[in-house]
């Protein structure tokens, strides 16, 4: 593309352009119209970021409402934000990519998908996390504000985007990606709370890419969380041994039998459990190293209790609990779960197996632990120096681990291979 002098552009100059010709503005530095191919003439804007980039940003089409005159003051407009440390060309270019939520949203689970997005501990998301989100984002939000442009979003819209689905307004059953796999999707409290905390990280992310100045999602009150901090009785703990050992008389899947009772005698998470792997586990030290959880590295202390049972797990190689299809974590635990509830008759629905985390911490604070060794038992995050240090598992982890473990044993009505009842400080044995 050719350039003529510079001069004050003027209608007659616009006029005269050939194709393929650029023409400098003598009175502003850096505006300029040009003609390509076709006969449509365009004004646009050369500048340098602060941090050196050029930017070629066009202001627009010759025509109403761009002149001239008009286009020399958008210019000196863009110039002056450029010379204030702003990128107007940057901004349009994130515009024009995510113009809609919805494709906002796909931007979004992009850079996640890639690992681009890091969470409050400066790591990757999870791919379980990626899956939830997807599908909130599918369920939820696309539905409700797909077509929403992304810089017309107020915050009257995010509230009103939660209480339709806490009303249910997305409610539907959908088929998933296996053959007959359907999702029955409710909505609710719960779920629109944790979508629009979803929603707030995603316009974060538009803000941090200059998509929009501000985040709709920050100042809307949302439900309470309405998690109940359930806990098992000492009743239902003797149900849940008789229905393990009613399972087991009749030859259910063994590995799914051993992963809820190291749930009970361990407080871990269900996902620490069944991806829990036998290169992690030392038993001569009785301890775990889980390289990759919640809250990062964590180091558990193992119980006597739980470490009998891992002793009469057939092989130590790959997942300690197995599934019944080879090497992978077992998909359907919370079915086995469910027909456990069954089994002992009057277990109510609520009942978990998150419960039996909770009812595993519950139970510690009982028996007078600190909240420093609970957090150690069962792996809450510990901002503190030492904890970034430690490789093994003290006596005193170990026998508070043996504690709560054995107090657990006690009320499930569990036997160990010795054929006693596992014993505790305080109690009778039989």
């Amino acid at each position: 593309m050719t350039s003529k002098n510079r001069t004050r552009i003027a209608l007659r100059d616009v006029r005269q352009l050939q194709p393929g010709e650029r023409l400098w503005d003598s009175a502003v530095s850096g505006y300029g119209a040009r003609r390509q191919k076709s006969q449509a003439v365009a004004y646009f804007v050369f500048y340098r970021t602060k941090e050196g980039r050029q930017r070629w940003h066009t202001i627009g089409r010759h025509g109403a409402p761009w002149t001239p005159d008009t286009a020399r003051a958008e210019a000196k407009k863009i110039l002056g934000q450029a010379a204030a440390g702003e990128d107007p060309s940057g901004a349009k270019q994130s515009q024009r990519r995510a113009k809609t939520v919805s494709e906002l949203c796909d931007l979004y689970m992009s850079d996640a998908n890639h690992g681009r997005l890091l969470t409050r501990r400066k790591v990757s998301k999870k791919a379980s996390t990626i899956i939830t989100d997807r599908g909130r984002i599918e369920r939820h939000i696309k539905p409700l504000l797909g077509k929403y442009k992304v810089s017309a979003v107020t915050r009257e819209d995010v509230d009103a985007f939660m209480h339709d689905v806490a009303g249910g307004r997305t409610a539907a059953r959908l088929r998933t990606g296996n053959p007959r796999g359907l999702a029955n999707v409710r909505g609710g409290r719960g779920t629109a709370s944790r979508t629009v905390g979803l929603l707030g990280a995603i316009f974060t992310y538009a803000v941090r890419h200059r998509m929009r100045a501000d985040n709709p999602a920050h100042g809307v009150i949302r439900f309470a969380d309405g998690r109940r901090e359930r806990r098992l009785s000492s009743e239902e703990y003797a149900k849940l041994g008789q229905a393990l050992r009613e399972a087991e008389s009749e030859r259910a899947w063994p590995p799914a039998i051993a992963a809820v009772r190291f749930l009970a005698f361990t407080g871990w998470r269900s996902g620490e459990v069944l991806n829990l792997r036998w290169s992690e586990i030392d038993l001569e030290r009785r301890v775990a190293r889980l390289p990759d959880t919640k809250t990062g590295f964590s180091l558990r202390p193992l119980s006597r209790t739980a470490c009998d049972l891992l002793e009469k797990i057939p092989g130590r190689e790959g997942l300690v609990f197995r599934s019944t299809r080879g090497p992978t974590p077992m998909s359907g635990f919370s079915k086995v779960w469910k027909r456990l509830l069954c089994r002992s008759g009057s277990f109510p629905a609520d009942v978990t197996p998150h419960v039996l985390r909770h009812s595993f911490i519950s139970l510690a604070a009982d028996l007078g632990l600190s909240e420093p060794a609970i957090a150690a038992l069962v792996g809450h995050s510990r901002h503190t120096v030492t904890s970034r240090y430690i490789h093994s598992a003290d006596a005193v982890l170990l026998a508070a681990a043996d504690q709560v473990s054995g107090e657990t044993a006690l009320l499930m009505g569990e036997r160990l291979g010795t054929g006693a009842v596992v014993p505790f400080r305080g109690r009778a044995t039989s």
